[in-house]
């Protein structure tokens, strides 16, 4: 990438429902200048007011937009198991509010190291028996743990949402807390499982959910000034350079295409719309 303006207009879906559009100016290599700007065309009707929002960027990656573009595309060409059986899809779209939160939050709790198709098949089973903190307390541990299997870990986190369910009653009135300090505070809840929960139950963003397929990615596209070995310490750099904007967004994007394209083992960089401008694509050595 060189010095010179190029300007981009492109389209967010993110849970800052004032914000219509993004517009980048790529100013430099690594520096990038962004202004949030309304779409006039799509504030028309509704006749809202924004105040432009502008932010600098400092990237360690000059071409992260690109790349991000790319995967945008890729995305939508090639459906993905997070789309259809993701923590999001989880809750009953039949239940009020309040329940649907602890429906994700539950399935936040199962999905840790568990396939999005056994999370959805466990959760599934646990609605038949009307999925609730008062259900789940009253609920033998016996039961729940043949509920659960064969999700990962189920014994443990039998037993966390148990607590869990017990602190939510106690605590909560039979909700969910709406702040990720709280959150944090529940048993087997962490960081990557808190900041989505925020983002899917409360609409709120406050943090990148950087789980395995987030931090393998963001480490081949060099989105990080330095290699990480854990999430935690991906989701930190992310945080510190990437525009908040872009953080609900990030972890859908990358958990599907770390299913279907950047997959752990072998992936196919053959078919990567980013394989000349990866530094870990396999295809750009070959060519």
């Amino acid at each position: 990438m060189t010095d010179k303006k190029a300007r981009q207009i492109v389209k967010k879906d993110n849970a800052d429902k004032d914000l219509k559009s993004t517009e980048i100016k790529i100013c430099s290599a690594t520096i990038i200048k962004c202004e949030v700007v309304p779409e006039s065309s799509l504030l028309e009707d509704k006749r809202i007011s924004l105040t432009s929002v502008k932010m600098e960027v400092e990237s360690p990656n000059a071409n992260w937009w690109q790349q991000l573009e790319n995967v945008r595309l890729m995305r939508a060409e090639k459906p993905a198991p997070v789309d259809s059986l993701g923590c999001h899809q989880c809750a009953d779209k039949d239940a009020d509010e309040k329940t649907q939160r602890f429906h994700k939050l539950v399935a936040l709790m199962l999905s840790s190291q568990t396939k999005d198709e056994t999370t959805f098949e466990a959760m599934n089973r646990l609605k038949t028996i009307s999925l609730t903190p008062g259900s789940v307390k009253d609920m033998p541990i016996g039961d729940l743990e043949k509920l659960l299997h064969p999700v990962s870990f189920y014994k443990n986190k039998a037993k966390y949402l148990k607590q869990t369910s017990q602190i939510l009653i106690d605590k909560y009135n039979a909700d969910i807390p709406d702040n990720i300090q709280e959150l944090l505070k529940l048993p087997g809840v962490g960081p990557k499982m808190g900041h989505i929960c925020m983002a899917t139950a409360w609409n709120k963003v406050t943090g990148i959910g950087v789980d395995t397929h987030v931090h393998r990615i963001a480490n081949r596209l060099a989105w990080l000034k330095q290699p990480t070995k854990e999430p935690e310490q991906t989701r930190i750099q992310l945080e510190s350079w990437l525009p908040k904007h872009l953080w609900a967004e990030v972890n859908h994007l990358f958990v599907g295409f770390g299913q279907t394209i950047c997959t752990p083992l072998r992936p196919n960089c053959g078919e990567c719309l980013n394989k000349h401008i990866c530094p870990a694509s396999t295809a750009s050595k070959k060519s």
